[in-house]
């Protein structure tokens, strides 16, 4: 559905994109990973034509994005980063010069207008001036926005940026509602446990190149099932264990405390991008997470194989 080849893009002499090779098959919904300036929302610009590529090839549901411009357009809807709605029109508004543009007639726009209202449950705000409505709402209408000329691929932006935790969540259940009737979806966040919870699979950039592709389950188990964190001089480290008895028994040698807990993605994360500082011969992965100082390796005393991280 989404195919990717080699895909650069250069600003002067900076490199936000190095190469990238990537295929997302219909009725994924894949995340894209990755800190500050790795790339993420340039490769979406990229994608959805609003960016020009600087080299490689691009194609959504078959079309390239180059050559075949408009009608590769016509495959996706994006939810941007920022909201971007008219907050001088209401609701409905919004919508109806959003199916004008993609040229859809009156009587289609009015019943997608009103099924996807019902279908975000703001099917009662029609009428309501955007600026009157609060972060999550407006959220909600561009959902709506982006699936009205029913795409095939739904490319979303950091859609829960500065939601609080409930309003997000609830995102997540319209996300998931939204792939399970067949639409392909591709996900940046900076919230890795939005990942986590609903991707099947994410690909972690860093510095404009791909470090890792694979699912949330695969990429967390290779770095370990467990870990311990603990505080020291050099700010947090954690330490990653392939069962639960080796990371107990590794924290319990330590005299100034320590916190036992599940790998989760961001570990995997931090890990695979680089950011792990030292390994030592037993631990699997140990890195540091403070005051951006180098960890110092921490002994398991079970005697757990060491896994450096790529």
């Amino acid at each position: 559905m989404i195919r990717i080849e080699n895909l650069r893009k250069t600003y002067g002499k900076i490199q936000a994109l190095c190469g990238i090779d990537l295929h997302v098959p219909a009725g994924e919904l894949f995340a894209y990973l990755g800190p500050n300036g790795a790339g993420k929302t340039t490769s979406i610009r990229i994608l959805t034509g609003l960016t020009r590529l600087s080299a490689g090839a691009a194609a959504l549901n078959g079309h390239d994005i180059a050559a075949q411009s408009t009608a590769a357009k016509r495959q996706c809807g994006l939810v941007p980063q920022h909201v971007n709605l008219d907050s001088e029109l209401t609701v409905g508004e919004n919508l109806d010069l959003h199916g004008r543009l993609f040229g859809m007639p009156a009587a289609t726009r009015r019943q997608r207008i009103a099924e996807l209202l019902a279908y975000v449950e703001l099917g009662d705000r029609v009428h309501s001036l955007v600026k009157q409505l609060s972060g999550g709402l407006k959220r909600r209408v561009m959902i709506a926005r982006a699936l009205l000329h029913n795409p095939r691929i739904l490319f979303l932006d950091e859609p829960t940026v500065g939601l609080d935790p409930a309003i997000r969540r609830r995102i997540w259940s319209l996300i998931k509602q939204i792939q399970q009737q067949g639409t392909t979806i591709f996900l940046t966040t900076h919230y890795i446990e939005e990942a986590e919870f609903l991707a099947d699979r994410v690909a972690f950039l860093d510095s404009g190149r791909i470090v890792a592709v694979d699912s949330p389950t695969a990429l967390m188990a290779g770095v370990g099932h467990w870990a311990v964190d603990w505080v020291s001089d050099a700010g947090l480290q954690s330490a990653y264990f392939p069962s639960r008895e080796a990371a107990q028994a590794a924290g319990a040698a330590r005299h100034n405390g320590f916190t036992l807990r599940r790998v989760n993605l961001e570990d995997a994360f931090l890990t695979l991008t680089g950011k792990k500082v030292a390994t030592d011969a037993n631990a699997q992965t140990v890195h540091g997470q403070g005051h951006g100082a180098h960890a110092a390796a921490t002994r398991n005393p079970t005697g757990g194989q060491a896994k450096k991280g790529h």
